[in-house]
């Protein structure tokens, strides 16, 4: 027991004077990059996030994958819905003469289902011909027909009921419980309502998006931003196509935070605090929480002159969160997508380190004894 008692403190011996310099860890220490930082090579520039800072960066460009989709805003249409080009028209129509050009004397109605509205907005009708209904509303339409009709058979009656086309129909095609074609019902059919009809967002997308497809242009804003504003509540128009899909933006996240991973963005605005509770926070025995560093590299423009930016394209911010301005900061400093969130390892990390290989040692060796 002495002879071993004896290789254990030479081992002390020799290990202890490797706590005046750093072990190799899984991140740096903060004072490594901000001596790194004022070497004359220095290829990042480095700026302290505080109060006085907060917004100069907030004047900075963007990085990372931006979203650059403006969306329409919430308007009110006609309970109504109009005829459009392939929309299918049933028509009924009653006479009671005894000699009538449509119905035989057993049979005092007669009905033409699923008469298709051409592509110049016409019908065709027997006994009257063409008749345009393009844009109408299936009750004008009806008005329209019976006029024509009653010139050819002024005791006849006219019913009309329509079957929405493509023109007067929408698309929802993924993020629901069930994507597909829908109707419009009428022209204050909303994108909340297909999203409705479709049986509500998928619940395992992360901060699901909304991308609405108009002709050539597409328009974006996320779930929670429509829920939060009634105004964005958009009218869908014929034709449109909604899909919803999960928020493609993330940051990574390494070094003594709680994991580190690749962390979608769970809200549409994440700040440097979120980012660490999402990433797990920091590990108690190894991070420093003086040194959260946030890394981040521009494009080449943003350090164009007459450009508000950093000074070069690397750039990697400090926050201290032992302070309530550098708390207030966290919590007020926006994570871009694709951003290194890393928490920095304690200087005294490395002392840390020695006793508990030290106290390793002795556990091992005791249970050996026991044995």
């Amino acid at each position: 027991m002495r002879l071993l008692l004896s290789l254990i403190a030479a081992t002390s011996l020799i290990l202890l004077p490797v706590a005046c310099s750093r072990l190799p860890g899984g991140a740096p220490a903060s004072e490594e990059i901000i001596r790194q930082s004022g070497e004359s090579d220095a290829d990042f520039a480095l700026y302290t996030v505080n109060r006085a800072f907060l917004p100069t960066v907030a004047q900075w460009p963007g990085t990372g994958t931006q979203e650059h989709l403006s969306w329409l805003g919430a308007s009110h249409g006609a309970k109504t819905q109009i005829i459009q080009p392939g929309d299918k028209l049933t028509l009924r129509i009653w006479d009671s003469s005894d000699n009538s050009l449509l119905t035989s004397s057993e049979q005092k109605a007669v009905q033409l289902q699923d008469v298709r509205v051409a592509a110049n907005g016409t019908i065709f009708m027997p006994y009257v011909g063409s008749v345009n209904v393009l844009g109408l509303t299936p009750d004008l339409a009806r008005e329209e027909l019976q006029v024509e009709l009653e010139a050819i058979v002024p005791s006849a009656q006219l019913q009309l009921d329509m079957l929405e086309g493509r023109n007067n129909s929408v698309d929802l095609v993924s993020g629901v419980a069930q994507p597909g074609t829908y109707p419009m019902p009428n022209r204050n059919y909303s994108v909340m309502g297909l999203i409705s009809a479709g049986g509500g967002i998928s619940s395992n997308l992360n901060n699901p998006q909304i991308r609405l497809v108009r002709g050539r242009s597409i328009y974006g804003t996320s779930v929670d931003a429509l829920l939060n504003d009634p105004n964005k509540d958009s009218l869908l128009r014929g034709g449109d196509r909604v899909f919803v899909e999960e928020d493609e933006r993330y940051f990574l996240s390494f070094g003594a935070t709680g994991t580190e991973d690749l962390h979608i963005f769970s809200k549409d605005s994440v700040s440097a605090m979120d980012a660490m509770s999402i990433a797990g926070g920091f590990q108690d025995s190894r991070a420093d929480p003086q040194g959260l560093l946030i890394l981040r590299e521009y494009e080449p423009s943003a350090v164009a002159p007459g450009v508000r930016g950093p000074r070069q394209t690397r750039v990697v911010f400090t926050l201290d969160l032992t302070s309530a301005d550098g708390l207030f900061s966290a919590r007020n400093f926006e994570i871009n997508p694709g951003d290194l969130v890393m928490a920095t390892e304690s200087p005294i990390n490395d002392a840390l380190t020695i006793s508990n290989l030290i106290g390793n040692f002795f556990g091992v060796f005791s249970r050996a004894g026991v044995l």
